[in-house]
């Protein structure tokens, strides 16, 4: 692309200098130059208009031809290329996925180039972050017309900043066959997890460094309270107390301590859509998922997650009809066996093995406003009362 910087002299007797600055566009010195001969102001006039509305067009021109449509999302974005190609064929664009991390790390990026993004969209905010990014005020708002096919219950935000896509839940994953051949009874509630039969039995990920860390320990927070009685600070105590094995992120807790891939812990932190997934990637070995979903009172965190447009982009226009397009079945049906959640389109299928997927009867959400003035205090505390920092 060329995006040359135009120097114009006017010498009326002895004619116009047009430079051209660029690093494209270059004699032995750098610069390419071009001297128009002309014999008097008055044969000035309309080659210098000529030349200013050719050197207007031709910055016009330079500028629109980038049809690029650039998105900042989590690493754990997947979406079929033929369903991104779909949009960029219908809208003759191209389309740049940018990974940065994981949900926090991306909105730090964004709060870092705010008004002047690398990207138009931010695919991947959850209501974990949601408040921050709207106090940050990251986002123009749209309302998307497809908004209709969502449930009013996931509408996360009211004045239209982000848009939700879909939606998943944190909860607690237990391996049967260890169960059973420990002949242990399913727990029936987040103080059971407290009793000696459990001890040693549990492994979490930590609310610092991973999402369905912070995402369950909100659930104990709505669950528990705060400042009551018996809250959260006294039953993750009584967590260390017995033994709770805590890891920086999910990979390390589900596939190295959790004992249904060879470690010893039998329950572990992950989400509701992880037995289907056993089952889905097994190959045929399973026709039954060999691990369960614990759905106690207040253990099952709500996470949704959105879209939304960077303000400061220049595309506008076309990333709201890539929020159109999210919210479309052909986008929502590729959501499940690629990112894991559900979809939010209420009128988009869902695979089969989704029936080993079952949805929690026990569900708890904080307002994202809460999260967002006490996250880093919560995070703190838990640190304090789990890992004496």
């Amino acid at each position: 692309m060329i995006d040359p910087v135009y120097l114009i002299w006017i010498m009326p007797a002895e004619g116009i200098m047009i430079k051209f600055i660029n690093s494209n566009i270059k004699n032995s010195s750098g610069r390419l130059s071009v001297l128009v001969d002309l014999c008097s102001i008055s044969q000035l006039i309309k080659p210098i208009c000529i030349t200013f509305f050719t050197i207007i067009f031709f910055i016009g021109c330079t500028n629109v031809s980038d049809s690029t449509l650039r998105i900042i999302t989590h690493d754990s974005f997947e979406i079929n290329q033929s369903v991104i190609q779909q949009f960029e064929t219908d809208n003759n664009v191209q389309i740049e996925i940018q990974k940065a991390g994981d949900a926090g790390e991306v909105i730090v990026r964004a709060i870092l180039e705010k008004g002047n993004p690398s990207a138009d969209l931010l695919y991947g905010i959850d209501n974990t972050f949601l408040g921050r990014a709207l106090d940050e005020q990251l986002f123009i708002a749209y309302k998307s017309p497809f908004l209709s096919l969502v449930p009013k219950s996931l509408l996360i935000d009211s004045s239209h900043h982000v848009t939700p896509v879909s939606y998943g839940f944190v909860m607690i994953n237990y391996d049967k066959e260890y169960l059973n051949n420990h002949q242990l009874t399913l727990p029936l509630s987040l103080e059971d997890l407290t009793n000696e039969e459990w001890k040693g039995k549990l492994v979490v990920e930590n609310p610092s460094t991973s999402s369905p860390g912070l995402t369950f320990l909100l659930a104990t927070i709505s669950y528990f309270g705060v400042d009551d009685e018996y809250d959260y600070l006294d039953f993750w105590s009584d967590l260390k107390d017995n033994e709770v094995v805590v890891k920086d992120g999910w990979t390390a807790a589900y596939y190295t301590e959790f004992s249904k891939n060879g470690g010893s812990i039998p329950l572990v932190v992950s989400y509701s859509t992880s037995p289907a997934a056993e089952v889905y990637y097994s190959e045929g070995k399973y026709t039954e998922p060999p691990t369960g979903n614990l759905d106690l009172p207040g253990a099952s965190f709500l996470q949704i997650e959105g879209i939304g447009i960077l303000k400061g982009t220049t595309k506008e226009k076309l990333a709201q009809k890539f929020i159109d397009y999210t919210l479309q079945e052909r986008f929502q049906e590729d959501i499940p066996l690629n990112m894991w959640v559900y979809p939010i389109n209420m009128k988009a299928a869902l695979p089969d093995v989704f029936k080993y997927a079952n949805q929690p009867k026990h569900q708890v959400s904080l307002d994202p406003k809460l999260i967002s003035k006490n996250r880093e205090k919560w995070i703190d505390n838990w640190s304090k009362v789990i890992l004496n920092r």
